[in-house]
């Protein structure tokens, strides 16, 4: 069995710590693994090795997926098996780039089973769930399109639901009669009540050999592209894909659905009541996260930072701190967090909050804002030992840079194509005028840390030429 993580999403449902640059599948929520890293950990144990899973994620996130498993695995990175969409074209699409990688690069025959999960969820006690996905495999097996159901708890919204034919049992699981959309209140109350419906928790176990018999019966366009062309091909091609679910191209219309009911702890944590609701809480029911000095507060959610956050007398609510936003909301508001954001999308000056946070990070390294004003942007750049950026320049701006931590290697050319190198150490400074080439190296053996000052008429991230780059970003 391999087992193919979806890692590629991009929403900012958790706002403001999930950015677009940076969503919730690489955050961390009060413990030190990732959702991210978390999940590969749990699909470990369901399969024989790294080897076994496939990560399918994008361009934007290539480098966060590599760091966070080089953090957990002792395994080379450039022998992983990622698969990098080139645009975003959801499910149906990611899953069929699965197949042809498993069918062409790891050389699997159609009868391999795949075990597809997103990489944001959390889910436990884990041995528990490795039990659910080997009685999916056995199911798969015998040609069933195994989705995975969660018995629901509340009357939830947010969710799609699964709606078994209990009279139909197969093994553990039931036929799945009806997929239904997320529900009103009171159609989800019903639902609750009458004890044959699941939440879609949008994990699903299947043969290739099953999976293209359906692409082949209810999306065409898809079977094709798997059929002819190789899988090169298809991700060069990738934006000719349908934008389209697996929910939608097949399991609302197949008649090889099975649901396996999953009496544990899941939730895919899309909204701060969500991320509530799962963590631990204190005898005032508080979730507190960070530096938190709480009177008299009960039933919040707290989630801190950098600052010192004090409450008094306060219930019910969500405080959400980042470098750059305070969120404050109503409990049980959470899934409004989006409306939110598509105010800030509006406006080309708050747009760019819900990308980046202020530390923002790249494939050698990262670097934070500390101040942005008129013709002027200070930033703290930390380039990891042996890394370099791109041989660049930029029209609008100037830059200073002062050394505060190991020794820099700077390349500058001139318009005249004269090239020179320097070292710059400790408390010592280089500067770089407008439209001259330049490239900033870590030769040394620990994290290079600078002082950025940007200076001109245009300080924003687009004005920049790369000449060359080691992470081919030309």
């Amino acid at each position: 069995m391999k087992s193919i993580i979806l890692a590629g999403g991009s929403g900012t449902r958790l706002f403001p710590l999930s950015r677009k640059k940076f969503p919730k599948q690489f955050l961390s929520f009060g413990g030190s693994e990732t959702l991210l890293q978390k999940t590969i950990k749990r699909n470990l144990k369901a399969v024989d090795n790294i080897e076994d899973i496939i990560i399918i994620t994008n361009n934007d996130y290539q480098f966060h997926v590599k760091n966070q498993i080089e953090d957990i695995i002792d395994f080379p990175v450039e022998k992983l098996n990622i698969i990098l969409e080139p645009i975003g074209r959801n499910t149906a699409p990611a899953i069929a780039l699965a197949v042809k990688y498993a069918l062409e690069k790891l050389e699997t025959t159609e009868d391999e089973v795949l075990f597809i999960s997103p990489s944001d969820h959390i889910i436990s006690p884990d041995d528990k769930f490795v039990e659910y996905v080997k009685k999916a495999e056995e199911l798969a097996k015998r040609g069933y399109i195994v989705t995975f159901g969660v018995n629901p708890t509340k009357p939830e919204t947010g969710y799609g639901y699964i709606e078994a034919d209990t009279e139909n049992k197969i093994e553990e699981g039931y036929k799945v009669k009806q997929f239904h959309e997320k529900p009103d209140l009171e159609t989800a109350k019903k639902y609750l009540m009458s004890g044959n419906y699941y939440w879609n928790s949008g994990m699903f176990a299947f043969s290739i050999k099953t999976i293209l018999e359906d692409f082949k019966n209810y999306i065409p366009e898809i079977y094709e592209k798997l059929q002819n062309q190789t899988l090169e091909e298809m991700i060069i091609n990738f934006e000719d894909m349908p934008d389209i679910s697996i929910d939608y191209a097949v399991m609302e219309k197949t008649n090889k659905a099975v649901v396996l009911p999953l009496n544990i702890m899941w939730s895919d944590v899309g909204s701060w009541d969500s991320v509530y609701e799962v963590l631990e809480k204190d005898e005032n029911q508080n979730v507190k996260i960070g530096n938190v000095l709480d009177i008299d507060t009960k039933g919040s959610l707290i989630f801190g930072n950098k600052r010192l956050i004090s409450t008094i007398g306060l219930e019910d609510l969500i405080i959400v701190e980042t470098d750059d936003v305070l969120l404050i909301a109503k409990k049980g508001e959470g899934q409004k967090v989006k409306e939110i954001v598509n105010k800030l999308k509006e406006n080309k000056e708050t747009k760019e909050l819900t990308e980046f946070h202020t530390t923002v990070y790249r494939p050698w390294g990262s670097y934070t804002e500390l101040e942005k004003g008129e013709r002027y942007r200070i930033k703290r750049i930390t380039v990891q030992p042996g890394e370099a950026l791109s041989l660049q320049m930029h029209y609008h701006r100037s830059e200073h840079w002062v050394v505060v931590k190991g020794t820099a290697k700077v390349i500058l050319e001139d318009n005249e194509g004269n090239r020179k190198e320097y070292f710059v150490h400790e408390n010592e400074s280089i500067y770089v005028p407008k439209t001259t080439k330049h490239r900033l190296i870590n030769p040394g053996k620990v994290p290079l840390e600078i002082i950025e000052v940007q200076v001109g008429e245009y300080v924003e991230e687009d004005d920049i030429v790369r000449f060359d780059d080691l992470y081919k970003r030309c």
